[in-house]
């Protein structure tokens, strides 16, 4: 491969992804940088109309309080999200974002997102939280305001962020990041007084349950590689509830969502022998109190008892889809127009966010309206934005946080001017998009606030910029080195980047509680794990590319290996099991609240190759 051309570029506010969290950064960063004409750039490996986990579309708005119709408060949020979090949250950012989130989904209203409306003006419910829109557009819509709230001249797109830059002079500041082109020879070195990581979490990282040409059909998007994690974890931010993943219930091999067909149509899971499984094993909440009487039903446990009716045997399970549209077609008989409103539902919520899943059902036949659907539960995602609290700990709101979780500004790191939003930060579940893009503004305020206190340029090392340069370039030279010794994938010399992602994923599924594990794992097994891991990391600087799809293919790998290392430690670090349904610690079964009910933290020293583990105290913000 041609040797890079090298292109600088200067910016004040450096915003990492164009999903919503960074799509939101870019619109409120931009209006507060325009009085002083500050620069805001935004970076992202693909388009930013068809990025992040909205890139398809999305059938509801999942995070919205409806304050204006006096349906729900902020306080109310946050012990929803409490309560489904097994009593841990950074409550202070959960109430930053419940009180202003509906002025977000508002503004996407005025730009043109359509709404599902009740014959008031409300906008339709799909659940407490939820509001129904025709959303194939979403992203689009979104995109283009962050646009034209930047320029075009400095959005920054299919350029893949490998490397964020430590100031030369104080480390513990950021100074910029450096990426290259997918579609060119060229490397961007990106200088910056503030950088918020507003990329995706975690996917990939565990053994999916497709295999061979299905391998990327998963939930939560497949290009979402943990770019936002791995860039902190290397520049030393302090990262939290990394233990924490996902685990979540989807219509099985289109991976289909069944959150509107609860919430909604209010279809039931049963067995195959017929046995609802949420009350048939309802005793088992009572192992985990408090948070097993309270309600609604933690996600976790939910998974829970779905995983101990498939050990004692009673699977294939089934979302009864059938029931649930005849019950609500009997309902309306007489009313044809009401019916095919229902259908059109029915249909809508994958047409407008997965596909796959529709035209999974019409190649096997089934009518939702007259078959059940099977539905299992996913392998593991790494994600702060969902019913899961992965990232990095960050300053709360000075009005709200307490001493211990303000340092400053609003959603930054431990690093100073490395700002985080979205999937990035930790302790604050169930922001999903609107919420995303919530905390994307949030972040997006508070950093040019730190350009306007901390005005100096950063300070560069160029040998450090060269040390990167020739490690994103090494692949090719791995192949070169060894052409002629053999053909095709196989080869002593090098590791093709799928075959490292298979090894990956091998490690992962078996010794960090995966799905073939029935999620369940122990001190001695993630020991193991981390030996494997080692290896492999010596491996992996043997990764081979022969273009610059391998090479986007290889950091990939780079992204979510610092994100499984980092998910090892804190598993490793938290005795006991705080999520049961998401991951199960066979040699502390239990809930420890006197001494776990605390955030797991963790600091990676790149230089000394060392890894700190600490606790955080737990300081409940609302009654």
């Amino acid at each position: 491969m041609t040797r890079p051309e090298v292109e600088v570029v200067e910016c004040d506010v450096l915003i990492l992804g164009g999903g919503m969290a960074g799509c939101g950064a870019a619109y409120e960063a931009a209006y507060w940088a325009k009085p002083k004409n500050l620069k805001v750039v935004l970076v992202e490996k693909g388009a930013i109309e068809r990025s992040g986990a909205v890139a398809m579309g999305l059938s509801a708005i999942n995070c919205y309080m409806g304050m204006k119709w006096g349906e729900n408060q902020p306080e109310d949020f946050v012990r929803y999200v409490r309560q489904d979090l097994m009593g841990l949250s950074r409550e202070d950012l959960v109430y930053d974002i419940a009180r202003n989130v509906d002025s977000t989904v508002h503004m996407f209203e005025d730009w043109g997102l359509p709404f599902f409306k009740e014959a008031d003006g409300r906008y339709k419910r799909e659940g407490r939280w939820q509001v129904m829109i025709h959303g194939e557009s979403y992203k689009p819509i979104v995109a283009e305001a962050a646009k034209k709230a930047v320029g075009e001249d400095n959005i920054y797109e299919r350029i893949f962020v490998s490397h964020l830059l430590n100031d030369a002079k104080d480390p513990g500041r950021i100074a910029g990041a450096v990426g290259f082109s997918v579609r060119e020879p060229k490397i961007y070195v990106f200088k910056a007084k503030t950088v918020i990581s507003a990329a995706g979490g975690a996917t990939g990282v565990f053994r999916p349950h497709a295999i061979g040409e299905g391998l990327g059909r998963i939930w939560y998007a497949p290009w979402n590689t943990g770019s936002a994690y791995k860039l902190m974890i290397m520049a030393g931010a302090e990262m939290s509830q990394f233990e924490h993943r996902l685990v979540v219930a989807r219509f099985k091999d289109g991976y289909g969502p069944v959150g509107m067909w609860f919430l909604l149509f209010k279809a039931v899971l049963k067995n195959a022998y017929g046995e609802l499984v949420e009350s048939k094993w309802a005793d088992l909440l009572k192992e985990w109190e408090p948070y097993g009487s309270g309600k609604p039903i933690p996600t976790p446990l939910r998974n829970h008892q779905m995983l101990r009716d498939m050990m004692e045997g009673k699977g294939p399970h089934y979302l009864r889809t059938d029931e649930a549209l005849q019950k609500m077609f009997a309902d309306v008989q007489h009313d044809k127009k009401k019916v095919r409103e229902i259908e059109s539902d029915a249909w809508e919520d994958f047409l407008d966010m997965t596909m796959s899943q529709a035209l999974l059902w019409a190649s096997e036949n089934i009518d939702p309206a007259k078959t059940p659907s099977e539905v299992v539960l996913t392998e593991p995602y790494l994600m702060g934005s969902h019913a899961s609290a992965t990232g990095a700990w960050v300053s709360g709101p000075e009005d709200i946080a307490p001493s211990e979780y303000f340092w400053g500004y609003n959603r930054m790191t431990t690093v100073r001017g490395l700002f985080a939003a979205g999937d990035g930060v930790s302790g604050s579940a169930h922001k999903f998009s609107s919420g995303s893009y919530t905390e994307g503004r949030s972040a997006g305020k508070a950093a040019v606030a730190y350009v306007y206190d901390n005005p100096d340029d950063p300070n560069i090392d160029s040998d450090r910029v060269e040390d990167i340069k020739n490690e994103l370039w090494r692949p090719f030279s791995v192949v070169d080195d060894a052409k002629g010794t053999s053909t095709g994938d196989v080869n002593p010399n090098y590791v093709a980047p799928k075959q490292a992602l298979h090894r990956l994923q091998k490690i992962m599924d078996e010794y960090a509680a995966g799905q073939s594990a029935f999620f369940i794992t122990n001190e001695p097994t993630l020991l193991r794990g981390l030996e494997l891991m080692e290896l492999f990391r010596q491996d992996l600087h043997k990764m081979a590319a022969e273009n610059l799809h391998d090479l986007l293919r290889c950091w990939e790998v780079w992204d979510r290996f610092w994100c499984a290392q980092t998910h090892m430690q804190h598993l490793l670090y938290r005795q006991e099991t705080r999520w049961p349904g998401y991951y199960y610690r066979g040699d502390y079964p239990e809930l420890d609240e006197e001494n776990w009910k605390c955030f797991a933290n963790s600091r990676y020293d790149a230089e000394q190759n060392e890894w700190t583990m600490s606790k955080k105290p737990y300081i409940q913000v609302v009654p």
